[in-house]
């Protein structure tokens, strides 16, 4: 690995001083920085460093690192499945939780050693393809690492939404909404809104509605091969949105179907410490502990 990229996440003025230090620790070693352009705007000016914007730069390096949260690393890991590269990814919290930032700051440097020698762990995990049809036009598609979401705007109604499992109708949900999470996406909006936590070795879809109107509509989780389909039922004043990953979306339309697979492209995230799945859990949930 020689060429790193570096994302940061947006106006994070704290990670200035450790961009600093990753870049002059970086070159000491040989190995070239490409900077987010972003990332780059947090450091002092340098008309030398390399500079390149997201999509550009997830084709051009062959690690990187991101700092930031968990939107920070799903905005890289999305980007990176939609340039159709396999770059792993390292993730150094500067969130909360950080299910996907799992290395600390202390961590930092030890986790670059591994990454950089080849010695950390990379897991694969699966994303979402999914998309709309509209008037018999597939929409562009979007890539979710978590998950697609379809909800009501703030105000509206709740939605009424026809699932489809493949050709085989499965339920009407009465919701604020519908999750469909991929493992990974399990510990996020699905775990809040009460879905099951799965581990990421397993590939699975969960369907999870959120404030289901009828107490009877409960998560379920299906194979990764499935073809989910989901029909809204809607009114003329209804607002319905899709978003993929929190990270893009748009307004539904009457008639509109939004269709999610397991996309070919999966993510490769690096696992630098010895740390366990469910060691994590239990560090991020602090079970057992209230």
């Amino acid at each position: 690995m020689t060429r790193v990229g570096i994302v940061a996440k947006s106006h994070l003025r704290e990670a200035t001083p450790h961009l600093i230090e990753i870049e002059s620790w970086l070159a000491a070693r040989g190995h070239q920085c490409v900077f987010e352009t972003a990332t780059a705007a947090l450091m002092p000016t340098d008309r030398g460093r390399d500079v390149a914007d997201k999509p550009a730069l997830v084709a051009r390096v062959d690690l990187l690192v991101v700092l930031g949260g968990d939107g920070t690393l799903l905005s890289v890991a999305d980007c990176a499945g939609a340039a159709d590269v396999d770059v792993p990814i390292l993730g150094v919290n500067f969130g909360g939780l950080g299910f996907l930032t799992e290395a600390t700051l202390p961590e930092l440097y030890p986790s670059l050693e591994s990454a950089l020698s080849g010695a950390a762990r990379i897991e694969t995990r699966m994303m979402l393809r999914a998309t709309t049809m509209r008037g018999g036009v597939e929409l562009p598609d979007h890539l979710s690492l978590n998950d697609v979401v379809i909800t009501k705007a703030a105000r509206a109604r709740m939605t009424d939404l026809s699932v489809f499992v493949g050709d085989e109708f499965v339920t009407r949900v009465k919701a604020d909404g519908l999750i469909v999470a991929t493992p990974t996406g399990s510990t996020a909006y699905n775990l809040a809104a009460g879905g099951p936590i799965v581990q990421p070795v397993v590939d699975a879809i969960v369907l999870t509605p959120i404030a289901p109107h009828m107490l009877t509509n409960r998560p379920i989780v299906i194979p990764a091969s499935s073809v989910v389909r989901v029909q809204p039922m809607m009114a003329e004043r209804d607002e319905l949105y899709v978003t993929f990953d929190g990270q893009a979306g748009y307004q539904l339309e009457k008639g509109d179907e939004v269709r999610i697979r397991c996309a070919d492209r999966r993510v490769r995230l690096l696992r630098p410490s010895s740390r366990s799945y469910f060691e994590v859990l239990r560090q991020k949930l602090k079970w057992n502990e209230r």
